[in-house]
């Protein structure tokens, strides 16, 4: 019998993902609390008692100060040395686009030489000028470390971001292609890179990067949606597919979905 996995989803202060990505974990068969953040810096709350920590999609704080600034600040402040402790334990941390933001600022991501507090690489403003609430082609790095995309290859996620470009000095954007730091770059419908081409890369990101990992692979963070995609009736194409199936003669795929597959990867890598 496998041990159970158990699953924090944080919430609170204008975090709005919270049950959706619960539930997509308990979809990849794990355990999940959705805690407030408050639980865990009054020590109500244990990380000591769960093996994935999940920083949600949302707006913490209303992105007063920027997105993830105040929610990256607050946790650094008050429970920063459980964070470092939770990740040198060999769990696994997710950040899901405000959430992803959130660790950029914390600095636990990238990750470089094994540093979790130092910050080089930021995520701001879409090129475009505005929110983007869309759906994307996505192209997964088959070199990547990152334990969440294990077995993927092309896929599509939605997304919903006004602060998703990924920006970093050029250096550092080649040290996370030397070491192979990318799993997930937005890609053209034939799987192609988009090389910045709008709408395909929705934001701008340099080198179409929409997701890092650290070095080891166990923290990952992505702006895209995974708990957004689970089921196949999510999927815009769904009912023109479902029909399309239908006149076939054959049998649409209801089976786990993409989003789900990348949580199934972390519940089944701590199995």
């Amino acid at each position: 019998m496998k041990p159970e996995v158990n699953v924090l989803v944080l919430t609170g202060y204008g975090l709005n993902c919270d049950t959706e990505t619960a539930y997509g974990f308990e979809l990849a068969g794990a355990k999940t609390e959705r805690i407030h953040i408050n639980s865990l810096i009054d020590g109500s709350v244990s990380l000591d008692n769960f093996q994935i920590l999940v920083f949600g999609g949302g707006f913490s704080w209303g992105d007063d100060h920027g997105a993830g600034v105040i929610q990256a600040v607050r946790l650094k402040n008050n429970i920063g040395d459980q964070l470092l402790s939770f990740v040198d334990k060999g769990n696994l941390v997710l950040g899901i686009c405000n959430g992803f933001q959130t660790l950029v600022n914390l600095g636990l991501l990238p990750g470089f030489n094994g540093d979790y507090t130092t910050r080089s690489v930021a995520l701001t403003f879409n090129d475009c000028g505005n929110f983007r609430d869309d759906w994307v082609y996505l192209k997964t790095d088959p070199e990547s470390p990152c334990v969440f995309t294990r077995g993927l290859d092309q896929l599509e996620l939605p997304i919903r971001h006004g602060e998703g470009k990924f920006y970093a000095e050029k250096p550092v954007i080649d040290r996370l292609i030397q070491n192979n730091q990318i799993p997930l770059r937005y890609a053209l419908p034939d799987s192609s890179p988009a090389k910045g081409q709008f709408p395909w890369n929705p934001n701008g990101s340099i080198y179409d990067i929409a997701g890092i990992c650290d070095t080891t692979g166990r923290i990952f963070g992505l702006m895209p949606h995974p708990e957004a995609f689970n089921h196949p009736a999510n999927h815009p194409d769904w009912s023109r597919n479902k029909e399309a199936a239908k006149r076939k003669g054959e049998q649409i795929n209801t089976g786990l979905t993409p989003g789900i597959m990348m949580l199934k990867n972390a519940v089944d890598f701590i199995c």
